[in-house]
C-alpha cells in the first residue's frame, strides 16, 4: 500500500553489484528490483528478503523507453523514489557493437532522464559504468558535449556512433561507457534542481557470474594480464564497489554529485604509465 512516507530504492540490474549497493542504503526503505530476466530479479529478491529487507520485483528493458516509464511508473505507486542504482548493461563479449550502444549508453541515458524527473528531494543515485571508460583515448570538446547533452532520442544518431566510425564491440563498449561519466555530469544538474544527487562509478574487473564468465572466454587471457600487472594485483569484490555505492548514495557524500568514482586496482595507472601499456 503506498503511503508518503515510503521511501523506494530502485536496482536496476538484480546482479551482485546491484545487490550490494542496496544492502548498504535500503535498510527501512522498499527496494524495488528491475531486470531483463524475471528469474535474476527474483533469485536476488529472495537473498534480500531473507536478509530482512522489503522487496519486490519487477521487469525492465533499459533500452525501451516505454519501459523505463513503466519502472518509473511502478516505482512512484510504491511512494517516493529515494535511490537510484543502475547496474544493468552488457559486455563486449555478450553484445555487438549496437546493442551495446542501444543499451548501455542510450538505456543509461534514459534511466537518468526518467528518474531525473521524479527523484525525491534529498535522494541520489549512482551509474556502474567502467575502467573502460577510461582507456579511450581522449574525444573532442564537441563529442563530450555530445554525449552529455544531446537529446536521448539522438544519442545513437550521432555520426561518430555510426557503424564505420566504430571499430568493434569494445569500441563501442569504451564509449558508451565514457558516454555514461559524462551523461551522469550533465544530469547532476538537472537532479540538483531537485534537491538529488547523482554519480558514476568505473569498476575495474569485479568478481562476478560474468567476470567469470569473461575469464572463461575468449578476452580471459587478457583480463587476467590486467589483473596480475595492476598496481594492486588482484580483481574486486562487489563488496567493494557496495562501499563506495554506500558513500556516494549516504550523507557522507552529500557534496559529491557529477562525478566519477575510477575504482580499478590501478588497471588504468597500469595502462597509461605501467606494464600494460600499449607497445608504440
Amino acid at each position: 500500500m503506498k503511503t508518503s512516507t515510503v521511501k523506494v530504492i530502485v536496482v536496476i540490474g538484480a546482479g551482485s553489484i546491484g545487490q550490494a549497493i542496496a544492502r548498504r542504503v535500503s535498510a527501512g526503505k522498499h527496494v524495488l528490483l528491475a531486470d531483463l530476466r524475471a528469474e535474476n530479479s527474483a533469485a536476488a529478491a529472495k537473498t534480500l528478503s531473507e536478509a530482512g529487507f522489503e522487496v519486490s520485483t519487477t521487469i525492465v528493458d533499459v533500452a525501451s523507453r516505454e519501459s523505463v516509464a513503466a519502472l518509473v511508473k511502478t516505482a512512484t505507486e510504491i511512494g517516493e523514489v529515494h535511490g537510484l542504482i543502475h547496474a544493468a548493461g552488457v559486455s563486449p563479449s555478450q553484445a555487438s557493437s549496437e546493442t551495446i550502444l542501444k543499451v548501455d549508453l542510450y538505456g543509461t541515458a534514459l534511466v537518468l532522464e526518467e528518474f531525473g524527473s521524479v527523484i525525491g528531494h534529498g535522494g541520489s543515485g549512482v551509474v556502474i559504468a567502467s575502467q573502460s571508460g577510461h582507456r579511450l583515448p581522449a574525444l573532442t570538446a564537441g563529442q563530450n558535449k555530445a554525449l552529455a547533452t544531446a537529446p536521448v532520442e539522438e544519442l545513437l544518431a550521432l555520426p561518430f556512433l555510426q557503424s564505420e566510425q566504430v571499430k568493434d564491440s569494445l569500441h563501442a563498449y569504451q564509449l558508451s561507457k565514457r558516454g555514461n561519466s559524462l551523461r551522469v555530469a550533465a544530469e547532476a544538474v538537472r537532479w540538483g534542481k531537485r534537491g538529488a544527487r547523482i554519480n558514476t562509478i568505473s569498476p575495474g574487473i569485479i568478481i562476478t557470474p560474468l567476470a567469470k564468465d569473461e575469464l572463461s572466454g575468449p578476452r580471459g587471457d587478457g583480463y587476467r594480464r590486467m589483473i596480475n600487472l595492476s598496481a594492486v594485483g588482484r580483481a574486486g569484490t562487489p563488496d567493494e564497489v557496495g562501499n563506495v555505492g554506500a558513500l556516494l548514495m549516504g550523507p557522507d557524500g552529500a557534496f559529491i554529485t557529477g562525478s566519477d568514482f575510477l575504482m580499478d586496482g590501478g588497471v588504468t595507472a597500469s595502462y597509461w604509465y605501467g606494464e600494460l601499456a600499449p607497445k608504440s
